[in-house]
């Protein structure tokens, strides 16, 4: 399979220039998208039939099966691709929320709706910087009992579930969320805010 797959992916430049036919006008975001989701799509397929394709004929059968599956992907509006990517990201702009009320130079209030699109949204700038956040949570961390940090640690950033966690350190459930509990209620404590 690990040969198929090379070759598949040695036909993305075919597969961003039939792209780039389909799409009107041709959008270089799209196309890459709509290239790396056939990629996937050729990854979660059915290894029987992609092998049974590719048997049957060769790489330029897969080509041509790609091409079909790119041109659904790149037209119509009921496959995923749609609805991941076209769909969201062709109305994100317009979106228009509004503000009803103006206050006039005399001091009346009075209702006047005024429309804004999301891209007029003034970016909200953070106080502090998300790495400055982390570098504290990390110093409050260092001051705890080590069992405490670790599992923590181990829960947090390595992105393990309280199962998981479990299964490789031979600790009970319960156990480990009573620590984490525990753990997430000190840092509340000397940060004050929510974690």
């Amino acid at each position: 399979m690990n040969k198929i797959y090379t070759e598949i992916a040695g036909l993305t430049d075919k597969f961003r220039k039939i792209a780039h036919g389909i799409t009107n006008p041709p959008d270089s975001n799209k196309i890459n998208e709509a290239v790396q989701e056939l990629m996937l799509y050729f990854l979660q397929m059915n290894p029987e039939v992609l092998k049974k394709i590719y048997t049957q004929d060769g790489i330029d059968g897969v080509a041509k099966y790609g091409i079909v599956a790119l041109r659904r992907a790149l037209t119509s509006k009921k496959s995923k691709f749609y609805y991941k990517y076209e769909k969201y990201y062709s109305h994100i702009d317009n979106y228009r929320y509004c503000t009803d009320s103006t206050i006039s130079p005399d001091g009346e209030t009075y209702a006047t709706p005024y429309y804004q699109g999301i891209s007029d949204i003034p970016q909200s700038v953070e106080d502090e910087p998300r790495w400055e956040k982390l570098e504290k949570i990390d110093k409050a961390l260092d001051e705890l009992y080590w069992y405490d940090r670790e599992l923590f640690k181990l829960y947090y950033y390595e992105g393990n579930t309280l199962d998981s966690l479990a299964e490789k350190t031979r600790i009970s459930r319960n156990s480990i969320f009573t620590t984490i509990d525990k753990v997430r209620e000190t840092l509340r404590e000397k940060l004050d805010e929510t974690i």
